[in-house]
């Protein structure tokens, strides 16, 4: 069965080119030396992409292998102004990184619903003869080209944006937390790898206040190396304001695998041990409360701990009390994510892409046309000194 959540899209894009000027002299009976009348060229289409609340997966683009804007139109006689090219919009997930398909160079991020980023602007259109009458050249016999389209091969990644991301190794209960405090469905079983995809679910609080929170695959040791799910889904915890580890209360050493989990996300991405972390113990309707207590004198000290169950209820409410009081810190009080702010996505390596799509079958070469053979606009005759002015 084909899953629905999509976050790696590769799509190649094309603006549209700028209308030409028209080259006309007006010569009707009644005026038979009208002069220039050529207009000008229309604006090609922008490529633009736009974020969109309504999506939460890259699903929707992941057969929209080209997206084209519409070339200007010509201009035309009696100054008629040629057609401006309709732009091509790309409706993205609030969440989404794009890079380069080529170089691997970051681009833009999309974080808000609503905001727009134009990718590929579009060409501007020529001027037509009508514009370069001048006391001593009434006549003049030229026109300007449009500018050339642009094209890129663009990828698109999804990062879930949540207040809270769940971690922990598979089979910890992550998913049956969530949907123990939140209306999400995701599939619970009793064995590894249940969750294959992220989930997300909204987690109401108190004084109808909510925060959102995601579940992410389970990971295991070795997984920022590429082993189990390997970086598929690590990328997901990046965007999370706050971390929580989950880690069974029947494990051999709590302690031990909280280290290896938060070793994990070290080796991933330094920068995630620097957001605020919760440790939840979970599965503890087969411990008693003595055992409970033991087992507290062991855990790190350095970050707060709830024991829960989800199957019974069991410290829930104190779990999200802890979440809601360490989401609202101060020293974890959510900002709007700005351009200074993903200045870290411009030195990602991006090096694992190129595998990760050829493994989702979308990893074809797309021929691409060398710019430099398109006509420069300004290798036009007697129009060297020319500049383009907005119209």
């Amino acid at each position: 069965m084909e899953s629905n959540f999509v976050d790696y899209v590769k799509i190649y894009c094309r603006s549209g080119k700028g209308g030409r000027g028209s080259m006309h002299l007006r010569h009707v009976k009644y005026q038979p030396n009208g002069g220039p009348d050529g207009g000008d060229g229309g604006d090609g289409g922008s490529v633009v992409l736009r974020g969109n609340h309504n999506y939460w997966t890259l699903l929707h683009l992941k057969y929209q292998r080209h997206v084209f804007a519409e070339h200007g139109g010509n201009g035309g006689r009696d100054k008629c102004h040629g057609t401006k090219g309709k732009n091509a919009y790309i409706d993205v997930p609030c969440g989404t990184v794009v890079y380069n398909a080529e170089t691997g160079k970051y681009i833009c991020d999309v974080t808000y619903d609503g905001q727009e980023v134009v990718l590929l602007p579009g060409g501007r259109g020529g001027l037509g003869n009508w514009q370069f009458r001048t006391s001593t050249n009434q006549t003049p016999r030229f026109a300007q080209p449009g500018e050339p389209m642009q094209e890129m091969t663009i990828i698109l990644e999804l990062k879930l944006l949540a207040d809270v991301g769940l971690v922990g190794f598979p089979n910890a209960g992550k998913s049956t937390l969530l949907s123990a405090v939140s209306s999400a469905k995701p599939k619970i079983a009793n064995y590894p790898f249940t969750t294959l995809e992220p989930s997300l679910g909204i987690v109401a609080y108190h004084d109808n206040r909510s925060f959102v929170m995601a579940d992410i695959p389970g990971i295991i040791e070795g997984a920022s190396e590429g082993k189990g799910l390997g970086l598929r889904f690590l990328r997901h915890i990046e965007r999370n304001s706050l971390l929580l580890f989950m880690v069974p209360g029947d494990t051999d050493d709590i302690k031990h695998d909280y280290e290896v989990l938060l070793n994990e996300l070290r080796r991933f991405n330094p920068e995630l041990l620097s957001k605020h972390r919760v440790l939840a113990v979970t599965k503890c309707d087969l411990l008693d409360e003595e055992l409970i207590q033991m087992l507290r004198e062991t855990l790190p000290d350095d970050l707060p701990v709830v024991f829960i169950s989800a199957v019974t209820g069991y410290g829930i409410d104190q779990l999200k009390d802890v979440l809601w009081q360490e989401l609202n810190s101060e020293s974890n009080k959510l900002q709007e994510i700005t351009a200074e702010d993903t200045l870290v996505h411009r030195d990602k390596d991006m090096g694992h892409l190129p595998d990760e799509l050829k493994e989702e079958g979308m990893d074809e070469d797309i021929e691409m046309v060398d710019a430099d053979e398109v006509e420069d606009i300004d290798d036009v005759e007697d129009l060297d000194d020319f500049e383009y002015t907005d119209a």
